[in-house]
């Protein structure tokens, strides 16, 4: 049940009765009419922007349009009553039965908040991505919480989702791992070493300096690069990787896929994306400005192979191949998403840091060009998460070297929480990450208290079955628990737009609201007996009451699993 849905159906077919009785002229296109809470609740349950949308097309004054569908939408059972305010907004009181209805249904429906927008579609979401350096950071985090969170919504929505792992293990910088790597298998041998050159100094590569002394014992001793670099990277790689497994594990993230870098190496599929762009006239050699900020003396102008990426909407045209004959680190990024396209996805999601942003514009050209405009590609940047206990910043990690690592936040707040807080501000935006604050259990701390409303539903719910008392038909009819009501009705739509603009930190929002506004049915209760859920001697009036938080509990339930929060049975 999508209550705006049926009242939008409602509102075309009063403007195709409108239409058909010469009120409004034929051939308007109805695709912008829509319907949604009003600004201000005062003004009723829902409004549609019909009579303004239709206006101009039509001819019509805004007010007259929505003198003339007032009538028609009052004579529907769902509807108590139509009022045109200002201009020409047509605001709509709901029949109190018909909030009734819809809290009944929603425990009956296993479908509820369910908008079928992809239609079995497939969409890649590529996320976390992080070089095989290392154990994630709490930069890295919040990248893994949002793509895994985006992940899970469009797959509520219809869509069928690829989670993927992209594995920078082509650069230089797992030249860098292996060198790291190899300092600690001296130490392992009880050998002085100093991390120079941005080697890695941290911890975590001790287990891997002894497993190396396992398996190869002195051989590598006082021996060149020529003997233990190529092994040492790859033996370090798998083990960062294993590590990073873990760390995505810990947050409750498993992917579909892991995509190797290097794999794209010496196997054509490079050559086959860039020859693709160049059959469409696309690439050309030529001699790129200087970048801004770089004076005559310190630009040395080169001919490269470049990508006609301005013709895809970036700003300047990329290199592809350095004059040296080697590929630029674009040309296998253009690969990889070629393969994507390649294996007939419809849509693809990258999520990326907060310093991927210049990346952005020559990414979506290069899709834009490889699959003809008909694959959309969406960049999700995500900021930075500042760390603090109590207003204080939080230190370095040892386990990190320099940097904090997911595994010390989710040890420190747990998965849920860390998911949740994560995801309680948009990703493009600052996102401060307060240790205290993630743990408290005020109305301040948004995870405890939606936990808490859920775990006071099922409170609700297992004292009624233990009593054998099952719900029966809702009955709402206080203005607390209408507006718990009016909160379950938004479920969908709210689903629906957060799917359309992959932002699923709106549903973060969206259960904080729903929470307040069962709480505070919850807590006028307590002054008004007749409120409460639980009606001492009354089992049919507890059957009619307890309906409500059931279907809050479906609801905060489903939203959570969207979150990849668990749902609290209880506060502890």
């Amino acid at each position: 049940m999508n209550l705006y849905a049926e009242m939008r159906a409602h509102v075309i077919d009063a403007l195709e009765e409108m239409t058909r009785a010469g009120d409004l002229p034929e051939g308007l296109d109805f695709g912008n009419v829509a319907v949604e809470p009003p600004r201000d609740a005062a003004h009723g349950d829902m409004a549609t922007n019909a009579a303004m949308v239709l206006a101009k097309p039509a001819g019509r004054k805004p007010r007259e349009i929505a003198e003339a569908l007032a009538p028609r939408l009052s004579a529907l059972d769902m509807v108590d009553g139509a009022s045109v305010a200002g201009p020409g907004f047509l605001n709509l009181d709901l029949a109190p039965g018909t909030w009734s209805t819809l809290v009944g249904r929603v425990p009956q429906d296993a479908e509820y908040g369910r908008v079928d927008l992809g239609r079995g579609r497939r969409v890649n979401v590529e996320y976390v991505s992080a070089n095989p350096t290392g154990p994630l950071h709490v930069g890295h985090t919040r990248g893994a919480v949002f793509g895994d969170a985006l992940a899970n919504l469009l797959a509520f929505t219809g869509w069928d989702v690829t989670r993927e792992y992209y594995i920078n293990d082509g650069g230089a910088q797992v030249d860098t791992l292996a060198r790291s790597a190899y300092l600690r298998y001296l130490q392992a041998h009880g050998r002085e070493v100093d991390f120079v050159d941005g080697t890695y100094p941290g911890d975590y590569l001790i287990a891997v300096g002894e497993a190396l002394k396992d398996r190869v014992g002195d051989a590598w001793l006082d021996r060149g690069e020529e003997v233990w670099l190529d092994e040492a990277r790859s033996f370090a790689t798998d083990a960062m990787m294993d590590l990073i497994r873990s760390d995505l594990a810990a947050l409750g993230i498993e992917m579909d896929r892991f995509f190797s870098e290097k794999s794209l190496y010496g196997t054509g599929r490079i050559e086959e994306a860039i020859a693709t762009l160049d059959a469409r006239g696309l690439i050309y050699r030529g001699t790129l400005e200087p970048p801004k900020g770089k004076t005559p003396e310190d630009w040395e102008p080169r001919e490269q192979v470049l990508f006609r990426s301005t013709d895809h909407g970036d700003d300047v045209d990329r290199p592809v191949r350095k004059s040296d004959g080697s590929w630029t680190y674009f040309a296998p990024d253009i690969a990889y998403h070629w393969d994507k396209i390649d294996r007939g996805f419809d849509a693809l999601i990258d999520v990326f840091g907060a310093d991927h942003g210049g990346y952005v514009k020559r990414m979506k050209a290069a899709v834009s060009a490889l699959s003809d405009g008909k694959v959309p590609l969406d960049v999700k940047l995500c900021q930075l998460v500042k760390l603090s206990k109590d207003g204080t910043p939080v230190t370095m990690s040892k386990r990190g070297g320099t940097f904090v690592a997911l595994r010390d936040v989710v040890d420190e707040v747990g998965a849920d929480v860390t998911r949740f807080v994560m995801l309680t501000r948009k990703n493009d935006a600052p996102l401060e990450f307060d240790f205290a604050k993630a743990v408290e259990q005020t109305k301040d701390n948004p995870v405890f208290y939606v936990q808490y409303a859920h775990a006071r539903c099922r409170s609700v719910l297992r004292k009624a079955e233990a009593a054998g008392i099952a719900s029966g038909t809702a009955e709402i009819t206080d203005a607390a628990e209408i507006e718990v009501a009016r909160r379950l009705a938004e479920f969908p739509r709210i689903v629906e737009i957060a799917a359309r603009n992959h932002e699923p930190h709106r549903i973060a929002f969206y259960l904080y609201d729903l929470a307040g506004s069962f709480h505070a049915l919850w807590n006028k209760g307590n002054d008004a007996p007749g409120l409460r859920f639980w009606q001492e001697s009354d089992p049919r009036a507890t059957s009619a009451k307890i309906v409500l938080p059931q279907a809050v509990s479906v609801v905060i339930s489903a939203g959570l699993s969207i979150l990849g929060v668990t749902p609290a049975e209880e506060m502890r």
